[in-house]
């Protein structure tokens, strides 16, 4: 029951009073969680744990139990590992918001075990994820408090009670993407002399590269996806430019995404006739959710619009 699993979890916290206690059980078709307000004199702190079942080799698990790419997602430690009894066991001590414009903090412990059980716990320094302001410093838990938090031997009754998770539906063949290998290749290959790459990254259809021409840290990062022409006409409408062999190019100049002070994007957005795209953008910093480290990117819009649009992305 939700009040069982809440009373699991306050009693492996260490001593301190408890507050708006909230619960799922396991007959919950979402799922059983426990989350409560924990205060050690220190300050209040949200706790959240949540209980699952997954096919350990199924695909995103190792996905999840990755530590994020800094350039994204900035963090101050991470830690994946494979424990003795072979269970995986991811550790972060990251931020609620990547662009820090809050000071919360948000310290996480994510564990599968062979068997496939996950157990997902959570803290801040707040008393509340989002919308609180912070109560303390740090969340309560050190990472080997949360370590023993989600690998506790209490959970596995609980555990076993979850019914085994659905087969994955079977997946279509479609065209795969370029390797990030590939791309990365092609990228750094097509990037102006004057670019020294200092942190490279690739997967499937997409890949990054922070670059430094000696007047700061340029984040650029590129994707190369076939089968997309049911974007097009939202994509590339009346001010789109078409090139002698079809492929369609806009361009955009504003301000970044992610929050970073000062930082502006530029990309070029193209896509062939038949339906490959690549859309590349460049920004004045080094990731997106830091600060402006210069004026404007290492590449030109001409020089993003060259990488686009080369030949080497179909060969």
């Amino acid at each position: 029951s939700a009040s069982h699993l809440i009373k699991t979890l306050e009693g492996l916290l260490p001593d301190g009073k408890f507050s708006s206690e909230s619960g799922r059980g396991t007959e919950d078709g979402l799922g059983p969680l426990a989350s409560v307000v924990f205060d050690d004199g220190k300050g209040k702190a949200a706790i959240g744990l949540s209980l699952g079942r997954v096919d350990p080799e199924g695909t995103g698990v190792a996905e999840q139990l990755a530590c994020p790419e800094k350039v994204y997602t900035p963090y101050d430690s991470c830690s994946s590992k494979t424990l003795a009894d072979g269970s995986r066991l991811l550790l972060l001590q990251g931020y609620e918001y990547p662009d820090k414009r809050a000071d919360t903090k948000w310290w996480h412990a994510y564990v599968v075990t062979p068997e496939g059980y996950t157990v997902d716990a959570s803290e801040w320094n707040a008393p509340a994820e989002k919308g609180e302001p912070v109560s303390r410093d740090e969340p309560p838990l050190s990472t080997a408090q949360l370590k023993a938090l989600v690998t506790s031997k209490e959970w596995r009754p609980i555990l076993r009670a979850l019914p085994k998770p659905q087969d994955e539906p079977v997946q279509q063949p479609v065209p795969q993407a370029a390797g990030g290998d590939t791309i990365l290749k092609n990228l750094t290959s097509l990037l102006p002399k004057s670019a020294k790459v200092t942190t490279r990254q690739g997967e499937d259809g997409f890949a990054y590269v922070v670059v430094n021409d000696g007047k700061g840290a340029s984040l650029v990062q590129i994707n190369a996806q076939p089968n997309m022409s049911d974007v097009e006409g939202e994509l590339f409408g009346s001010g789109a430019q078409t090139l002698p062999d079809g492929t369609k190019v806009v361009t955009h100049q504003g301000p970044g995404e992610k929050g970073g002070q000062g930082v502006v994007m530029w990309t070029v957005d193209t896509i062939r006739k038949d339906g490959f795209r690549v859309v590349i953008s460049a920004f004045n910093s080094g990731a997106q959710n830091t600060a402006a480290t210069r004026t404007t990117p290492a590449l030109t819009m001409t020089q993003l619009k060259a990488i686009a649009t080369s030949g080497k992305w179909r060969g």
